[in-house]
């Protein structure tokens, strides 16, 4: 299949969660035949902070520099077999949601939602939102995440079918390797600055660190270190590419995940930051939510925290030898289950569903 996809940037995780995400499931689709067509926009600095150098063999990435671009990428994706409009591109949502429906050609138009709670949470807000009208006209809206919730809220919207594709990891990317003496930390958070995420952030992280002076704690994102000052415990190293990531969670002997609001709120919402650190034998710590039995075992895989409380007796009480041993446990769950590999798997068949009935 040809597979075109207007998404927020696969070259740049600058301020962008989702790159890795894109990056999985494109080089899995494409080592199962398909051709990809990423097309991204040239905002919010994120070509000055590249992580991939180069563009990705596994994708042609078409770089667009204003609406005009924009127009010929949507005219040249109606030979696609597959069009996907994902959310969040960051300028030109609204056109390009009603462009790739407009401009529709001989195959499918799905909508790829990257963040389907706060999506949600807008259309329930806002019933004269211009979105809600477009949901029926898609053949398919993909999530990566939401569970059940998320799939009723789409149904009631009128999405003729709907897809979790859960976030999940390269197992060529991410794996164990030796720490950096400059980094060790017993506790480490990576997750950018986002309205809903903050109250939580210091509710959890921040507050943990207050409350355990005598723990060191590392703090990676962009956004935290123009505001209100950190606990003296807490070292802010800033932004970290993605090519960072996995020896910036192996220099931890926790690593803590803390869902957004929404996300929290509907659940079954993994993020990246938990498979990858998984995939490195980390010991991770999530925020509690629904849903998370179904990609961990609490307690044997991974440690479920309802407050900053939870997180300083992990820290002061699980011994090191078992952090371990949920870190390895964690590692084999991510082989199992949790590859970008068997994520393409099921949107491949899916896919295929759907064009077959669409025929």
């Amino acid at each position: 299949m040809l597979i075109t996809i207007f998404g927020s940037s696969i070259t740049s995780a600058y301020w962008n969660g989702a790159a890795t995400y894109y990056r999985g499931i494109c080089r899995a689709l494409h080592r199962r035949g398909h051709q990809i067509v990423f097309v991204e926009q040239d905002i919010f600095d994120r070509q000055r902070h590249r992580d991939l150098p180069q563009d990705p063999d596994y994708a042609e990435v078409r770089l667009c520099r204003g609406l005009d671009d924009l127009a010929r990428q949507v005219e040249e994706a109606r030979r696609s077999d597959v069009v996907a409009k994902c959310s969040g591109c960051g300028a030109n949502d609204e056109w390009l949601d009603q462009a790739v429906l407009e401009r529709r050609g001989r195959g499918l138009v799905v909508y790829w939602d990257v963040d389907a709670p706060a999506t949600l949470e807008q259309a329930r807000a806002a019933p004269d939102w211009y979105f809600r009208r477009l949901v029926p006209r898609f053949d398919a809206v993909l999530t990566y995440g939401g569970g059940e919730p998320v799939l009723q809220a789409y149904r009631q919207l009128g999405a003729r079918a709907v897809l979790p594709v859960y976030n999940a990891v390269d197992l060529e990317e991410y794996a164990p390797v030796p720490l950096d003496e400059e980094l060790r930390c017993d506790l480490l958070f990576m997750g950018n600055r986002m309205p809903d995420r903050e109250e939580r952030f210091w509710a959890f992280f921040a507050e943990a660190a207050r409350r355990a002076p005598e723990k060191r704690f590392l703090l990676g994102g962009e956004g935290w270190g123009e505001h209100a000052p950190l606990p003296p415990n807490v070292r802010y190293i800033g932004h970290v590419p993605t090519y960072r990531h996995a020896v910036v969670n192996c220099s931890a002997t926790f690593v803590l995940n803390i869902n957004r609001t929404a996300m929290a709120r509907y659940g079954f919402s993994p993020p990246t930051r938990i498979f990858e650190a998984a995939a490195c034998c980390c010991c991770i710590i999530t925020d509690a939510w629904a849903g998370i039995e179904q990609f961990f075992a609490p307690g044997r895989e991974i440690l479920v925290a309802e407050s900053a409380d939870d997180i300083v007796r992990y820290l002061r009480d699980v011994p090191p030898d078992r952090a371990r041993a949920i870190g390895q446990a964690a590692r084999r769950r991510v082989e199992r289950e949790h590859t970008y590999t068997q994520r393409a798997e099921l949107l491949e068949r899916a896919l295929v569903e759907w064009l077959r009935a669409s025929a």
